[in-house]
This record gives C-alpha cells, structure tokens and sequence, in this order.
C-alpha cells in the first residue's frame, strides 16, 4: 500500500485533505517560501478539525538549513510545542557549513520529539551525499526522508531515489516529492521503489489587492488536483 501524505498552510487545505482521506498531513505556513513553521493558532486548528496524521514542518526561516545556535534553540522549542499540541510528528532538517547533515542537532531535534515520529525535510535534496545522509538518518532513529533526488520534480532523481531506498533497507522510509501528481505517481512509484509519496497541489489565485496596494496572489490548496492523486494512488 502506498502511502500518501499532502502539504498544507492553511485550515481550508488541512480539512479539503483530510476529507479526501490521505494519511499524512504535513502542516507549515508560508508555502510560496518553501514553507516555514505554522503558528499555535493554525495547528490547534488543523488538529481540532482533522483525523488524519499531522506532522508540522519545524522550519523558522527560509533560506539555508545552517542553523546559527540561537535558531537551534528556536528550532527545539517548536518541536517540543507540536508534540505537547498533539502533532502526530515533526518535520525537521539541519546541515553544516560542508553540506552535510547536522547531526548534533538532528539528534537534539529526535529528543525534543519525544519519540513521535520525525521527517527529514528536503534539506537531503541539498546535502553533499544524500545515500550517506539516509544511512546517518537510520542511525539517528528518524522514521523518513522527504526528498525528489536532487532534482527539481521526482521524475528527474529516480536514480537517487532509487540509491535511497537501497541504503534505506526498510530502516528508513522515502518518501519521493517534487511535482508528484495523478499522472505521474505510479512511474515514480515503480521505479525507485518508494511506498510513500507527498504533494503539495496548489493552484494560485487572483489577487485581492487594489491598483494602489497590491499584497500578491494568494496560493490555495488545489482540492480537484489533490481528488486525481488520491484516486490514482490508491487505484
């Protein structure tokens, strides 16, 4: 069975996914930045009117993923808040000056978890070595790694993927991302060998802005686009 999880920022997202029955919903705001850590008010929300699995992405700035100490601190403090909300886990990443992964810190982060599940983000995507990278996040006790392979859409780092799930060996789950959609997640699915997928399907809006201040478009939850892949992933 595949299981897929989908990106959200907003409430009206978390609950058009969760009506569509995905198993994972992974909770951040400010989704055009890549997404950044989601405010108390939004996961008491989400988790208030949801049933699925809400993981929340612990992200404080966009950016790179080299974490100053003051940010490491920040960094700890919103993993320990999502548990005690009743976040299912947490989404985390860190790396070092050299690319690699920051491994004092993800294990710190694994900690503050308490044991619930934990996600390296796509900072794999931009690691050094991103085989060697699983094989660290199988000794840290991290659950999975959320990666498209280096690549921009999936479909163009199935050979990674695909090096990532050898390494993993059942330790670790892959979870394949980028440009993941109905017609194209049974291809990736099949060649790397993944049994997790995650989407983010969104659609941008027009703005609400006037001639005189215009605050930009707004990126929504694409329920149709988000229906298709669940229909295709479950097919």
């Amino acid at each position: 069975m595949i299981r897929l999880e989908l990106s959200v920022d907003t409430l009206e997202g978390a609950v058009a996914a969760d009506r569509l029955g995905v198993d994972r919903i992974e909770l951040c705001s400010a989704a055009a930045l890549g997404g950044l850590t989601p405010g108390p008010g939004l996961l008491a929300a989400v988790l208030d009117r949801t049933t699925a699995q809400v993981h929340m992405l612990v992200r404080p700035r966009d950016g790179d993923f080299r974490y100053a100490p003051e940010e490491v601190e920040t960094l700890v403090k919103d993993v320990a808040h999502a548990v005690s909300a009743g976040a299912a886990g947490v989404v985390v990443g860190a790396l070092t000056a050299t690319g690699d992964l920051d491994l004092p810190v993800l294990a710190e982060l694994v900690a503050a978890a308490g044991g619930r599940s934990v996600t390296l983000h796509r900072a794999i995507d931009v690691c050094r070595d991103p085989l060697a990278a699983v094989e660290n996040v199988a000794e840290l006790g991290i659950n999975r790694v959320l990666s498209s392979g280096q690549a921009v859409r999936a479909e163009d780092g199935i050979a990674v993927l695909a090096g990532m799930v050898r390494v993993a060996a059942g330790r670790v789950a892959v979870m394949a991302c980028g440009g993941v959609r109905a017609a194209n997640a049974g291809a990736i699915v099949r060649a790397t060998g993944v049994r997790d997928l995650h989407a983010a399907p969104r659609t941008q809006l027009p703005s609400r802005g006037t001639s005189v201040v215009d605050f930009g478009a707004i990126v929504a939850f694409d329920a149709a686009q988000a229906s298709a892949l669940v229909a295709a992933v479950r097919a």
